[in-house]
């Protein structure tokens, strides 16, 4: 049985990520249990987006990856994902994860570039299965990245 753990919220001087909700595996999916957390600028009432961290492995994580994320257009630009990656590894770590996979689409230049910056490597671009969700929603192609976090990557 899976066990989340207390994580509520991260910030930095930039950044507040603020837990949402936490979803149980749904193994009929392909689903692994996540942290959903609402990202903030420090003084926002509205969240300026989202990222997840999935924990466990399976095929669906090779094309999803174990971190989702999105920023709203109007606060695109500022590096908010990144930070919010960054902000995000000490509950991966918790969850005794030494690599995080993140992947996007090969015409998302701005999440590549987000997840280069990371000092992920990209590891192929690989064709989505046609039995995966993902495919079915149009997503045929991912870049698949894996990001090794070290002591240098945790936030105080």
């Amino acid at each position: 049985m899976f066990t989340f753990l207390d994580f509520p919220l991260f910030r930095d001087e930039s950044l507040v990520i603020r837990l949402a909700r936490m979803l149980e595996a749904d193994p009929e999916r392909g689903y692994v249990p996540s942290y959903v957390y609402h990202i903030y600028e420090p003084q926002g009432l509205a969240p300026i987006g989202y990222i997840d961290l999935r924990i466990g492995e399976n095929e669906n994580l090779f094309y999803g990856g174990h971190i989702g994320y999105r920023i709203h257009e109007d606060f695109r630009g500022h590096g908010y994902a990144g930070k919010a990656c960054r902000l995000i590894v000490p509950l991966a770590k918790a969850h005794g994860m030494q690599m995080l996979r993140i992947t996007c689409n090969p015409d998302n230049l701005a999440s590549k570039r987000t997840i280069e910056k990371l000092g992920a490597k990209l590891i192929g671009v690989f064709p989505v299965p046609p039995h995966n969700e993902m495919y079915q929603n149009g997503e045929t192609v991912k870049c698949v990245f894996e990001w090794l976090i070290n002591e240098s990557d945790e936030i105080p």
